[in-house]
């Protein structure tokens, strides 16, 4: 019962708020922002889910994820209105790589929940965007990730200052933040596009990610399914990320968001970074933020983040 209850739940939040999105370029005969014009011909076939029935699609399903030649075709047309969008929180512009800054991607179940838990960090974070990452279809929309056909997972894409908080910080919040032992999904969110996953843009950023994971591991006492890859794996694909609508955007902020979030946080503190960190990087990625933080602030079961203050927390105050 509970299953079917927290299914329904999403399809609810999910038909709020592609009944109220803007019309765009990306849209179905209901103006709902998902599938480009020129697709419109071939939009039955597109939108039908990977082996799934309608609350298949909704909650996502345990297809297996899609190989790359049988993804859908997708389209050379960018997601409209995210050239020169201001984050909702920081007022950047989402676009924007300050020189000296640097980028991760990373994906740990509903998009919504994973990206606020970011942008609330005290220092160093520039802006956060949800996005589809590490799929084969170029440039999705949100129904197409969600059918299961374009091989995406629901990502976060963060650009930060490693001056003011330490790549580390981000992946210990990554694992921190949900159940990395899941495989396809997260909660009740079953399907390819909730997988857990991390994508490394330099050896340093791998290296962290494998060592973190293997102590994660040992910790959990169960197996971690996080897929691990090479940003420029997807360049054959056209690139590892793109953007999500500007509704999901920094959704939970927004005036009459659901606070709705699938992850599954299991409680465990990642071990002391000196425990797990290669040698050769411990001075150069020292974590930014104490122990004392992670006390006051760290994920706590059942996705305490999603009725956390939409404002970054103050420095110091933990």
């Amino acid at each position: 019962l509970f299953n079917k209850m927290a299914v329904f739940r999403r399809s609810l939040v999910l038909a709020s708020i592609l009944s109220t999105a803007p019309s765009t370029a990306f849209h179905t005969a209901k103006n709902t922002p998902l599938v480009s014009n020129t697709l419109q011909s071939h939009s039955s076939k597109i939108l039908q889910p990977l082996k799934m029935g309608f609350f298949d699609m909704i909650s996502g399903g345990d297809a297996p994820l899609i190989s790359p030649e049988k993804a859908l075709p997708g389209r050379t047309q960018t997601m409209p209105n995210i050239k020169g969008y201001k984050h909702y929180i920081t007022g950047k512009d989402l676009l924007e790589v300050p020189e000296g800054f640097e980028e991760a991607v990373f994906a740990n179940g509903c998009f919504w929940g994973s990206e606020k838990g970011i942008w609330r960090l005290p220092e160093g974070i520039h802006s956060t965007a949800v996005g589809y990452c590490a799929g084969f279809t170029p440039n999705p929309t949100y129904e197409e990730a969600c059918s299961g056909r374009t091989g995406h997972t629901e990502g976060v894409r963060v650009v930060y200052d490693p001056s003011k908080v330490s790549f580390v910080d981000i992946l210990r919040w990554f694992w921190e933040a949900h159940d990395p032992c899941s495989g396809m999904g997260q909660g009740n969110d079953r399907g390819t596009q909730y997988r857990s996953g991390f994508y490394y843009f330099n050896e340093d950023q791998k290296r962290l990610i494998e060592a973190s994971k293997e102590a994660y591991e040992k910790q959990l006492g169960k197996s971690i399914t996080t897929e691990i890859a090479a940003a420029d794996e997807y360049d054959q694909y056209g690139g590892l990320w793109y953007f999500g609508e500007v509704y999901h955007q920094q959704y939970l902020s927004k005036p009459g968001a659901r606070p709705y979030c699938s992850a599954q946080p299991q409680g465990v503190s990642l071990a002391p970074f000196e425990e797990w960190a290669p040698e050769d990087l411990k001075e150069k990625y020292e974590p930014t933020l104490p122990e004392a933080f992670w006390k006051a602030h760290a994920p706590r079961k059942g996705c305490s983040v999603v009725n956390a203050p939409n404002e970054p927390i103050k420095v110091g105050d933990w």
